[in-house]
């Protein structure tokens, strides 16, 4: 599959390329493919490629003196195909408590939108979610998967302290607040698992085109999870997915 892209000039020494704007698996693995390809063809000029729902944006080492000739460097990458074969990700399972002590917004979800919590809680277990990229937070999943019958509009008043660990929705998106933080998305429980650990070579276990399974823990059973977290020997659990 092959999109047609737009490349701009982003600064002295960036290039901003951009898919179509919409939030789709396609066009994540479109993306996932062509940063990997890039990575491999041209590391020693790159300093860093961030990616988003529709876009990355590569970072040079040094001012671009020829976009054009740059450009065309990219779109020879891109041209030169890539097989969805390539792609190795992973599906993570994530304890989440539910309980009324973390989910603070359930109460209100509930009522407004007339189904009840336990209902809530099952919708949002069952889901299979995408990363699509990671941003806001350092560790701040962006998850694109979320039964409709979840979609909810953020909150008009941000709350200015969120909970470490927070899982919250925010229109179509379900994400967990990696550290405490301020937020206008709708809590429904927390996670005990750390989303963001600088003592670790990748601080981040996750990365956009993985995918996250939640499943529901009572809160004896996130206290347990909590202190071998704290401890450091809890041991995540995690599948290989091919294509």
């Amino acid at each position: 599959m092959s999109f047609e892209l737009k490349y701009k000039p982003f600064g002295e020494s960036a290039i901003l390329i951009e898919w179509p704007s919409r939030i789709d698996k396609g066009i994540l693995k479109n993306i996932t493919l062509f940063k990997d390809k890039i990575q491999q063809k041209s590391t020693e000029y790159i300093l860093e490629i961030k990616l988003s729902y529709n876009s990355l944006l590569v970072i040079y080492k040094f001012e671009i003196i020829d976009f054009k000739k740059k450009v065309k460097s990219l779109k020879n990458i891109y041209n030169s195909g890539f097989s969805e074969d390539e792609i190795i990700s992973k599906t993570w399972y994530i304890p989440v408590c539910y309980d009324d002590s973390f989910g603070l917004d359930l109460e209100h979800m509930s009522k407004t939108k007339d189904i009840s919590k336990s209902k809530i809680i099952e919708y949002h277990s069952k889901g299979l979610y995408t990363v699509y990229f990671i941003g806001f937070l350092p560790g701040f999943l962006y998850l694109g998967g979320l039964n409709e019958a979840l979609h909810y509009p953020r909150k008009s008043s941000p709350r200015l302290e969120i909970e470490k660990g927070a899982v919250a929705i925010g229109e179509s998106q379900t994400g967990i607040y990696p550290d405490v933080s301020p937020g206008g998305w709708n809590i429904i429980g927390n996670s005990p698992i750390n989303f963001f650990d600088v003592s670790k070579t990748e601080p981040c276990f996750a990365k956009p085109g993985d995918f996250i399974k939640f499943f529901s823990v009572s809160i004896k059973k996130y206290n347990d999870i909590k202190t071998l977290v704290n401890a450091g020997v809890y041991e995540l659990k995690s599948e290989v997915v091919y294509g």
